[in-house]
């Protein structure tokens, strides 16, 4: 297993973890939020992001088609869906419920694993959990470690110290649970413990989709390319966020606007194009 705080100096310096690191701290730099608009569209997004982890689990508990729509259903209160498979239903209300107890878990992090696992039917054996309990008691060494580190995760070196620190836990995490692209439904509860874990380093959640595990499942055996796997992933998902929190709607009218107006322009010089000039014609701006 990987010795987490050797590696995370080295992780913590790979360009891609140092460029997704520069995302986060755009990101983070944007709290505490104060504007109305801007606290809204975070809670909306969360709300998103909660839609699209949930359909990923219920993937990954599946292997089957389980799309936004079937987690939007699930998300706001449906037990059923008319011409659904009744085993996707299911695995959306546990990956939620799994989601909201992982939130809000308090004292033993082994234990709410455990329960994780239970929860979305990961298949782990007495032996996984015990191995998973030894890493997360690592883990939370790890972070008391980290927390007495000067730089605040704010910055990019602490986003990006965060960052690496994460990324080894999950790694060592799944390894211990005997995740692989052909076992990839073991990965579920790292996901979401990783998740929270994330908020207390002080960084923002990350999304990853079905293959983007099952890519990431296969790289186990090797940190850096693991590192450089997730980190532009991670960066581009902050990225996202960031431009959710500043969504203004009005202003999105106002280029949605000018958009159509410029491809107007645009066909109605395409559609002209092969008419030939009149010499002595004045120029008409279109």
């Amino acid at each position: 297993m990987v010795d987490v705080q050797a590696s995370m100096e080295a992780i913590a310096g790979r360009p891609a973890v140092a460029e997704a690191a520069e995302q986060g701290a755009r990101l983070v730099d944007l709290w505490p939020l104060t504007d109305a608009g801007h606290l809204a569209n975070d809670a909306k997004y969360a709300e998103d992001l909660q839609v699209r982890i949930s359909m990923v689990l219920a993937q990954l508990m599946t292997g089957g088609d389980v799309t936004i729509p079937d987690a939007e259903y699930v998300y706001e209160g449906a037990e059923d869906i008319p011409g659904r498979p009744q085993e996707l239903v299911d695995a959306l209300m546990a990956a939620n419920d799994a989601i909201e107890e992982a939130a809000q878990a308090q004292g033993d992090q082994s234990k709410t694993l455990a329960d994780l696992a239970e929860t979305l039917s990961s298949g782990w054996d007495q032996a996984r959990q015990q191995d998973v309990a030894a890493g997360v008691v690592k883990a939370e060494q790890s972070l008391n470690d980290q927390n007495k580190f000067p730089n605040s995760p704010q910055d990019e070196e602490g986003v990006a110290r965060a960052l690496s620190m994460s990324l080894m836990i999950c790694r060592d995490l799944l390894q211990r649970a005997g995740a692989d692209p052909d076992h990839a439904v073991a990965a579920a509860p790292i996901l979401v413990y990783v998740n929270e874990l994330n908020e207390r380093l002080g960084i923002p959640r990350g999304f990853l989709s079905d293959e983007d595990v099952t890519r990431a499942l296969g790289l186990l055996d090797d940190p850096e390319a693991f590192a450089d796997l997730l980190a532009p992933l991670t960066g581009a998902e902050w990225d996202h966020h960031r431009q959710e929190v500043l969504w203004d709607p009005e202003e999105a009218k106002r280029k949605a606007k000018e958009d159509d107006e410029r491809k107007s322009r645009e066909a109605l010089q395409a559609k002209f194009a092969h008419v030939p000039e009149e010499p002595n014609k004045p120029h008409i701006e279109l």
